[in-house]
């Protein structure tokens, strides 16, 4: 199966047996191949052209790229406006939305322009609150929250008609996500609230960062145990993964990012390191290495917040992507026998 040389992931595209959508992505991931999706910084800016150059760097190396929605209650280019530049250049799209900030009639009415537009993929987000951010006295939301997203992007899709109840003449076509995380108390909830995501209409899955791979591999096995990971409505899981700067930055994002866990050792390791920022890309390639051998895991996310231009590297050192070129703008004038099918 080759589903990596469609250059653009919308309504043009047939839905395989058992998809839910045209997308790369999913098929990617139903075909059995580790996937890799990274995330893209939105600029502060109306220049499209900043949008073209920050994907660029992870052409040829992820399957998807997360486009984030008000990050840290933080404004930027919005989500659907990143889909829409970058879906028209054949890229594969992850729609992230955050019910912090639009009721459920926005809601909908987004994921139906998006859809519209060929993004495939919807990462379902509570989001975090405003008093995070740099609009402390917005006025949040919360009409939804993940769940109950999921639900209704769910309904939208399989029963094509709107919570009210009034029918769609054409459903999205899409593949539904959300987040999760392993590795914040209470533990043994995790893989329960997990399930009630996937109940909820989650397909997919991506992570916060791990740097506690005995944590995370206790996590997947109570998943395994769950029965989330067999059958037609099985979640695919893909781990989060980030290269951390400096021992004073992990331990900065340790002590002020709420989730993530950085255990003592990874920080020691960075503090003795002559090269502090090359240790943590090294650290990440060997997380991700370690990460790829646990059952039931399906890709990796890499979060590389101000060090993206590391991405490509990191994924080609780590050796993931096992010879499979995912697609990139230009691919298609390749000579046949240099693409790579999967």
């Amino acid at each position: 199966m080759n589903f990596d040389d469609e250059p653009v992931p919308g309504y043009s595209l047939p839905i395989l047996p058992g998809h839910s959508s045209p997308g790369r992505l999913e098929r990617v991931l139903r075909a059995g191949k580790f996937a890799v999706t990274t995330e893209i910084d939105p600029p502060d800016s109306a220049d499209p052209d900043e949008v073209l150059k920050r994907a660029a760097i992870f052409d040829g190396y992820v399957d998807a790229i997360n486009a984030t929605d008000g990050s840290g209650a933080n404004c930027h280019m919005s989500s659907v406006g990143v889909c829409s530049l970058l879906t028209r250049q054949g890229y594969a799209m992850v729609l992230q939305i955050s019910c912090r900030d639009r009721n459920r009639i926005a809601i909908q009415g987004e994921i139906l322009g998006a859809a519209a537009m060929g993004a495939c993929n919807i990462l379902c987000l509570t989001g975090d609150g405003v008093q995070a951010g740099d609009h402390p006295q917005a006025k949040p939301v919360f009409d939804l929250d993940s769940m109950s997203l999921l639900e209704i992007a769910r309904t939208m899709r399989d029963e094509s008609r709107f919570q009210s109840g009034r029918k769609l003449d054409l459903p999205p076509r899409v593949f539904l996500g959300a987040a999760e995380n392993p590795f914040a108390e209470p533990f043994d909830w995790r893989p329960h609230r997990l399930a009630k995501k996937v109940a909820a209409g989650a397909q997919f899955i991506q992570t916060q960062y791990c740097y506690d791979v005995p944590r995370l591999k206790t996590f997947m096995a109570q998943v395994r145990d769950l029965g989330l990971l067999e059958g037609p409505n099985r979640v695919f899981i893909l781990v989060g993964v980030g290269p951390l700067a400096s021992a004073k930055s992990a331990r900065w994002i340790r002590d002020n990012v709420p989730g993530v866990h950085i255990p003592d050792p990874i920080i020691d390791r960075l503090a003795g390191a002559e090269k502090q920022k090359a240790e943590g890309k090294k650290i990440c390639i060997e997380l991700i290495q370690q990460i790829r051998e646990i059952e039931g895991v399906s890709g990796v996310h890499v979060m590389a917040y101000r060090q993206e231009a590391t991405v490509a590297e990191i994924i080609q050192t780590s050796g993931v992507l096992a010879g499979r070129v995912p697609w990139y703008p230009g691919r298609d004038t390749q000579p046949e026998s240099q693409r790579t099918e999967a």
